[in-house]
C-alpha cells in the first residue's frame, strides 16, 4: 500500500537514493531533483526516490548538505519520536556503564548522527543537561526535545539550559535567532566528578557545553602514565588534563591556554582539587609562541589538544601546516624519553592524515618516535557505523628517544 508523505517532499535525482538506502544521514544539494515550493533551513521534509517512493524523514539545510535525516521511514517527528530515540540513547550509556556511577556523574547522552539525531548534542552534569541545538531543525523542536528529556525519570534533571547561540555562529548560521539561557530549572552550583577529579563546568560562558566530555578516556590515560612526571598540559582549557596528570602523581603540571577566561577556571579547578597554583602554574598565551620558546628537556609528558585547525575542508592546507608546526616543536623540546599525547578533534582531518602528518613533525624533529597507543573519542560519543564522518577525535600516544 503507497504511504502519503507526511511532509512537504524533497525528491532525489535517479540513481541518488543509494546513499539513503545505506542508512547515511545526509543528503547533498546535488542529489536532489526538485523540492516542493517554500522549504526554508529548518523544515520537516519527506525525502523520495525520483519515482516518489518514501526514503525517510528529515530536516532541510540551507548548505551544500541539503537535508540531515532522522529516519528512513515515514514518520512524525514530535515529542514522541524524540523520547524514543533519547531512550535509546540512554539505553546505551547504562550499558556503557556511564549512569547512575558514584566516580562519575559527566556524560554525553546524545552525539548528533551517532545516536540517530543529527544536530543535537545534550551533555548530562550531575542534575542539569546542557543542550545545543547545531541544526536549524533542532532548534525549531527544542520544546519537545525539553518536553522529552523531563519524561526520563533516571536522569532526575533539575535543569535544562540551552547552549546554542554560539554553535548557530560557528556552523555559519548567524540569521537562526537562537538565546541562550534556561529552558527549565535553574543554575544549580554542582561540582561535576570524573573518575573522582572535581571540576566545575560553565556552560554559561565556557567553550562548547561547559567542559569537553570527549577526552574523558585519554585524560585517565595520562593520569595512569604521570607518576613523577613534569607535565605541559597545552591548549588546555580548563585544566581538565592537568587535574588528572597530577591524580595519577605528576610532579608537577604547567596549563598553557590563549583564553584568560580558560586559565581561570584551570586555576579554579585545580584548587578545587587541592593543588598550588603556584606550583602548577597556569598561564595565558599563544601556544604557538610558548612551543617555540619553551626550553628543551623541560617537559617529560606533553599534551596537545588544540582546538580544530582545519574546521572545513577549505581550511584543511592551513590547518595541516597548524598541526605539523606545533607537534614538530613539542618532539623537538620534549625530555628524553618522554610521552607526548597529541590529538586532532576535526572533522576534515582524518585518522590517516593526522598520523602523516604527525610522522612530517618527527622528520622535521629528527628524533626517532614511536607510537605506543592509539587514541579516539569515548563510548558515549559513539559512531554510527553508517556515518564515519562522526569519527571527529583521533590521537596518538607517542614514546620520543
Amino acid at each position: 500500500m503507497e504511504q502519503t508523505p507526511l511532509y512537504p517532499v524533497i525528491r532525489l535525482n535517479p540513481g541518488k537514493e543509494e546513499a539513503i538506502k545505506r542508512f547515511h544521514p545526509w543528503v547533498f544539494s546535488g542529489a536532489i531533483h526538485d523540492a516542493a515550493e517554500g522549504l526554508q533551513a529548518g523544515d520537516t521534509v519527506t525525502v523520495t526516490d525520483y519515482d516518489g517512493n518514501i526514503l525517510g524523514t528529515g530536516f532541510c539545510e540551507s548548505e551544500s548538505i541539503a537535508v540531515k535525516m532522522l529516519c528512513f521511514d515515514n514518520r512524525k517527528i514530535d515529542e514522541w519520536f524524540f523520547l524514543e530515540r533519547l531512550k535509546q540513547a540512554y539505553e546505551v550509556r547504562r550499558i556503557m556503564r556511564l549512569t547512575n556511577q558514584p566516580h562519575t556523574n559527566c556524560f554525553r547522552l546524545v552525539h548528533s548522527e551517532g545516536d540517530g539525531l543529527a544536530g543535537l548534542i545534550v551533555d548530562i552534569y550531575g542534575h542539569t543537561a546542557v543542550v545545543q541545538a547545531q541544526t536549524e531543525g533542532m532548534a525549531l523542536h527544542l520544546k519537545e526535545i525539553v518536553r522529552a528529556l523531563k519524561l526520563i525519570p533516571d536522569l532526575e534533571l533539575q535543569a535544562i539550559y540551552n547552549k546554542s547561540a554560539d554553535a548557530m555562529q560557528r556552523m555559519g548560521k548567524e540569521d537562526v535567532v537562537v538565546e541562550d539561557g534556561y529552558l527549565f530549572g535553574e543554575r544549580l552550583d554542582e561540582v561535576i566528578l570524573e573518575n573522582d577529579s572535581r571540576f566545575l563546568p560553565n556552560w554559561e560562558e565556557g567553550q562548547k557545553t561547559g567542559f569537553f566530555l570527549d577526552q574523558r578516556e585519554n585524560r585517565e590515560l595520562v593520569r595512569r602514565f604521570a607518576e613523577g612526571k613534569t607535565v605541559l598540559n597545552a591548549f588546555g582549557y580548563t585544566g581538565g588534563f592537568s587535574v588528572t596528570a597530577l591524580k595519577g602523581g605528576a610532579r608537577r603540571a604547567v596549563t598553557v591556554d590563549a583564553s584568560k577566561k580558560a586559565i581561570a577556571a584551570a586555576e579554579a579547578n585545580l584548587k578545587l582539587n587541592g593543588y598550588s597554583i603556584e606550583e602548577n602554574p597556569c598561564y595565558v598565551a599563544d601556544m604557538k609562541e610558548y612551543v617555540t620558546e619553551m626550553r628543551e628537556g623541560a617537559f617529560d609528558l606533553i599534551i596537545l589538544d588544540p582546538p580544530a585547525f582545519a574546521k572545513r575542508h577549505h581550511d584543511r592546507h592551513r590547518g595541516l601546516g597548524g598541526y605539523k608546526f606545533i607537534n614538530a616543536e613539542a618532539i623537538k623540546r620534549i625530555a628524553k624519553g618522554g610521552l607526548l599525547f597529541t590529538f586532532s578533534c576535526s572533522q576534515a582531518v582524518d585518522k590517516a592524515t593526522f598520523q602523516s602528518i604527525v610522522t612530517a613533525a618527527a622528520i622535521e624533529a629528527k628524533r626517532n618516535v614511536r607510537i605506543v597507543d592509539q587514541l579516539s573519542q569515548p563510548a558515549d560519543h559513539p559512531i554510527n557505523i553508517f556515518h564515519p564522518e562522526g569519527a571527529y577525535l583521533k590521537g596518538l600516544m607517542l614514546y620520543v628517544e
